[in-house]
């Protein structure tokens, strides 16, 4: 890690995160209105990511921006598998692992070629029913992924919900 990449944020600091970010829904609309967000904030900051949004099984928006490869799309399916098998952001997943004095391929015993608990991915969680999916970027260190789709979340929930009707 440089000096300039910031390290992973701490365990409680995620579980609020996740808490805050919890959505009134989750429509198509609105995955396309958090997709776009995220692509305009990633080509602000000239960042070479790829970006995903999942609702279950089906794929509701992608993206791959310049400088970005087909390596992020593998890394984009291994972080959303984390947050699928544990319902929580694939950076919490790995730092609880790490507060815990271990890493999450020797504590989980799961093939690191389908699963990474690196940040990028997020629980799409919906008021009153639950995670739905997930929100992941990759192509950057894993606490700027983490931190682009927090700041996406943040604003989308602040932004997109006040003007439109649930």
């Amino acid at each position: 890690m440089s000096s300039s990449t910031p390290p992973p944020p701490a365990v409680e600091e995620i579980e609020a995160q996740e808490r805050r970010l919890t959505l009134p829904r989750l429509t198509y609309d609105d995955a396309w209105a958090l997709g776009k967000l995220l692509v305009s904030l990633a080509r602000t900051r000239r960042a070479p990511v790829a970006i995903d949004i999942r609702r279950g099984p089906q794929q509701l928006f992608h993206c791959a921006l310049p400088g970005s490869s087909a390596d992020n799309d593998a890394w984009i399916d291994r972080k959303r598998r984390v947050v699928e098998r544990y319902g929580e952001s694939s950076c919490l997943v790995g730092a609880r692992q790490r507060a815990k004095g271990t890493t999450f391929e020797a504590s989980s015993r799961l093939d690191p070629d389908v699963y990474a608990a690196h940040g990028g991915s997020f629980p799409l969680a919906v008021d009153g029913v639950g995670v739905v999916g997930a929100v992941t970027v990759s192509g950057l260190p894993q606490a700027e992924d983490h931190a682009l789709v927090v700041e996406a979340l943040e604003r989308f929930k602040l932004e997109h919900f006040r003007k439109t009707p649930s």
